[in-house]
């Protein structure tokens, strides 16, 4: 079905320095544009596909929302969430689930701990098993839950590329990216997702995250309604500690990873970033999003250096920090 791009077109995004010794290389393929829309910046092949994975969220969330569904603050953050499990996102999926009635057997995505330690803890103390509600995608299937029960569209197979919910959100994708993907395949959580080239990506997020509540559009009314939902409930969309949930609230940003090394970031001001890790770790990929934004003059300097203790760079050595990971861009 095809391939994301190659490494011959792949450049150097970030270093992993051990007391001064560069250990490990992130290479990769990025992409900013200005606030108008046009590249101002492109590191390696950014028309070649990739898979957005969990960055494809807002394109989901946007079709729910566009289908009847009303999603507001925290509601629209979870459904926009790559969440940690804690009792917190827990309490909004069960919340979106109550709206149709549902309970948590419902959701198909896979059982999972949550990835917040503190939780995960908890539940393992107390004998639980994993479940599907606190897995990170738990919020996504409640509001396709939501969407299908509010159009009397069937439950059980609402992950079916088929199903009338995907369809919609193919359709949402490439109206916003402007580009047909050329490849669906599924995520992890069960969940079509559909390849398209990093600029497309950037160019989709872009006009979700710079969208207006006064657009005589509903899709960009609910665009604006979507982006206000993350930036002001930063800490549903991550969880603590988490890159994307740190960079909102410190930043101010939209910000959404991806598995596999995927990120994009938009400033207040529309400057949106597109990157991939060739190598997919994700490790480096906010840090390197937040110093393009720096670079095309969107995002202040000093607040970025100040955000960096927060983002898990350090490298350690016996306990103590000796090194960190770097953006070289």
């Amino acid at each position: 079905m095809g391939e994301t791009f190659a490494a011959s077109a792949a450049a150097q995004l970030a270093v992993v320095e051990r007391g001064g010794f560069v250990e490990s290389r992130h290479v990769g393929s990025a992409v900013v544009l200005g606030p108008d829309g046009e590249v101002v910046r492109r590191i390696g092949d950014t028309t070649a596909p990739v898979l957005p994975r969990s960055s494809m969220k807002p394109f989901q969330a946007l079709a729910v929302m566009t289908s009847g569904v009303t999603l507001r603050g925290e509601d629209a953050a979870i459904a926009t969430a790559s969440h940690s499990g804690t009792p917190q996102h827990v309490a909004l999926v069960r919340g979106l689930l109550a709206r149709a009635g549902l309970p948590a057997s419902a959701l198909r995505c896979p059982a999972e701990f949550p990835t917040d330690r503190a939780s995960r803890d908890e539940l393992v103390r107390t004998g639980a098993r994993p479940e599907p509600i606190t897995m990170n995608c738990s919020g996504k299937h409640a509001a396709m839950l939501l969407a299908c029960h509010a159009n009397g569209w069937s439950l059980e197979d609402y992950l079916d590329p088929e199903h009338p919910l995907q369809k919609r959100i193919l359709d949402v994708l490439e109206r916003l990216t402007g580009e047909r993907p050329v490849a669906s395949v599924i995520d992890g959580c069960g969940a079509p997702v559909h390849a398209v080239g990093l600029t497309a990506l950037a160019r989709g997020i872009q006009k979700i995250a710079s969208s207006s509540a006064s657009s005589p559009f509903a899709l960009f009314r609910e665009a604006a309604a979507l982006t206000d939902g993350v930036r002001t409930n930063g800490w549903a969309i991550a969880g603590p500690g988490r890159p994307d949930s740190v960079a909102i609230d410190r930043l101010g940003v939209f910000s959404k990873f991806g598995a596999e090394g995927v990120q994009v970031m938009t400033s207040p001001d529309g400057t949106t970033v597109a990157l991939k890790m060739l190598d997919g770790s994700p490790r480096a990929s906010a840090i390197v999003a937040a110093r393009l934004l720096v670079g095309a003059g969107a995002l202040d300097a000093g607040a970025v250096d100040a955000l960096e203790p927060e983002l898990g760079l350090e490298v350690l050595g016996g306990g103590r920090v000796v090194g960190r990971i770097r953006a070289t861009v």
